[in-house]
């Protein structure tokens, strides 16, 4: 009676094991379909780019060039607008990127370490902006209004408009988690409100800054309607405009070209991503340390 109680007992786990089983191994064929799915684009990107434009626009895929190219990379960076497009990016990209992360940080800093009427109520417009977003049209007219279109100060007034929002949003979590006795300690011992803000809180809070950076720096980056919008001239097109330069209705899509434009303009945003990630680690240590 006993043995076949055991046995009895014995086939349920065995059920209960092997499903579990199933369901990991499921679970990693998920991960690493979804993973050659989000992968395949990049790599057909890098691909195309260093074929031969011969080999570019064949009947049968060709996954692997037998001979290696940079013609499309070549003629990527010759074309007259290259440089200057580039120069065009960095610049906007790079005023709108510090100027939100200090306005944000200044508004997280308000919003978390004072007490005062209407932070919920500001916090839910900060939100509904993220969700709304505004509209480029609006913007169009306000801008234009104003005379700041086809002007760097105007393009770089509408990134911050875009990316502040989100910043705020994303950076008062970080600042939510820092514990308050910390602050009084330091308001105890002597320290002003400038010296908890840039000694105690601003280390703290650096993990925050700089992931809130990398999102910033992503979106103000890719940016293509803002730029050929609010953008009159040529000379002062980003590379997001640039890389439509490949596709024109008379000429077609110079799809090589493209490809290698496409990889070039993408260099930034991982180098960017893989200093990031050091200092994110540096923040964190830094961060406990203090």
């Amino acid at each position: 009676m006993n043995r076949a109680t055991a046995n009895h007992g014995i086939a349920p786990r065995a059920k209960r094991s092997a499903s579990a089983e199933l369901r990991r191994v499921g679970t990693i064929v998920l991960a690493v379909a979804f993973c050659i799915v989000w992968i395949f684009p990049v790599y057909w990107m890098f691909v195309t780019s260093i074929k031969p434009r011969n080999q570019i626009m064949t009947a049968t895929p060709v996954f692997w060039p037998a001979k290696l190219s940079i013609d499309n990379f070549m003629v990527a960076v010759t074309q007259t607008s290259f440089l200057t497009n580039l120069k065009n990016s960095v610049i906007v990209t790079a005023v709108s990127i510090i100027l939100s992360i200090i306005l944000a940080f200044f508004a997280c800093a308000a919003l978390t370490l004072y007490r005062f009427r209407g932070r919920k109520a500001i916090m839910v417009f900060v939100l509904a902006i993220q969700m709304t977003s505004g509209g480029i049209i609006p913007q169009f007219i306000i801008f234009n209004q104003f005379g700041l279109l086809n002007k760097y100060s105007g393009l770089i007034l509408a990134y911050i408009a875009m990316v502040l929002p989100f910043a705020i949003w994303n950076m008062r979590g970080f600042f939510l988690n820092i514990p308050k006795d910390i602050f009084e300690s330091a308001a105890v011992e002597g320290a002003n409100d400038w010296q908890i803000l840039w000694k105690i809180t601003f280390p703290l809070a650096a993990p925050g800054i700089v992931s809130t950076s990398v999102f910033a720096f992503i979106n103000a980056w890719n940016d293509y309607m803002t730029a050929y919008t609010f953008m009159k001239d040529q000379s002062k097109y980003t590379l997001p405009v640039w890389l439509s330069s490949f596709s024109t209705p008379t000429m077609g899509t110079d799809f090589g070209g493209q490809m290698a434009a496409s990889v070039i303009f993408s260099l930034p945003v991982v180098i960017f991503f893989m200093i990031i990630q050091r200092n994110i680690m540096k923040g964190v240590t830094t961060g406990a340390v203090k």
